[in-house]
């Protein structure tokens, strides 16, 4: 692993309206590293990742994408910034009136002025890497909820980004499908994809992270390695969170 900078968050707060959802959040993500988030409902967790690539505008703070500080450039700089920065959201968001290898060529055509033969490739290789290459041909709605989203992620990876945000990308999956999700992560963060993940998924935080951020109340209220954090948390909230989570094991 490298020691390069990718995300750099400094004084990072957002509020809506009179509520302050995320409060003073620091924190540094390097290359190759892959953070999961985790934390109660409602801690603002999504709405900090969400403001890694300002689709929240934070209130106040600093979000240092490769030491350009997003907060402060201009609207046409930030989408090129954007685009090196890949997004899996809860539901799926293809286009359901294009195919599967349409949705994933056709930002790369339009954006990155790709040749349609170019993207065509590309799109084949990375649906070979998330195991739908014979679904290539077929529209979202022949698809079950996790081939939905390993679409979703194959779609994201085809801009080529340096990092991808990976906001609870299971919690809309019914239970069997949650398994070739988090494998296709694990691959991703096996070859070296520097990743940020909210998830409620303890064993894949367990498994994956190189380090794990404890969210609640707006804070991060603690960090550490998966080991150290879920065997022996330090913050008070954190220990019953943990608790609880390992009573519903």
């Amino acid at each position: 692993m490298q020691d390069k900078k990718i995300l750099e968050v400094k004084h990072l707060s957002k509020k809506f309206g009179q509520t302050d959802v995320l409060k003073d959040i620091d924190g540094t993500v390097k290359s190759g590293q892959v953070i999961c988030v985790i934390g109660p409902s409602g801690a603002g967790k999504s709405t900090f990742l969400r403001c890694l690539n300002l689709l929240e505008k934070p209130t106040s703070g600093e979000v240092n994408f490769e030491g350009t500080d997003l907060t402060n450039v201009d609207d046409k700089h930030l989408v090129n910034l954007r685009e090196r920065m890949g997004m899996v959201f809860q539901s799926f968001n293809l286009f359901p009136n294009m195919t599967v290898l349409e949705n994933l060529k056709l930002a790369p055509v339009r954006v990155k002025h790709l040749s349609d033969e170019e993207a065509e490739k590309t799109a084949m290789h990375l649906l070979g890497l998330v195991g739908l290459k014979e679904k290539a041909h077929v529209y979202p709605s022949s698809l079950s909820g996790g081939q939905q989203q390993r679409v979703a992620i194959a779609r994201a990876l085809a801009m080529n980004p340096e990092v991808m945000l990976f906001d609870e990308p299971t919690s809309a999956l019914d239970p069997e499908m949650v398994g070739e999700v988090l494998e296709v992560m694990q691959k991703l963060a096996n070859e070296g994809m520097t990743m940020v993940v909210v998830t409620h998924e303890m064993g894949f935080a367990k498994e994956v992270a190189d380090e794990v951020w404890f969210m609640a109340d707006g804070y991060i209220l603690e960090k550490g390695k998966p080991e150290e954090l879920f065997d022996n948390p330090q913050n008070e909230r954190a220990k019953d969170f943990i608790g609880k989570i390992i009573q519903n094991v």
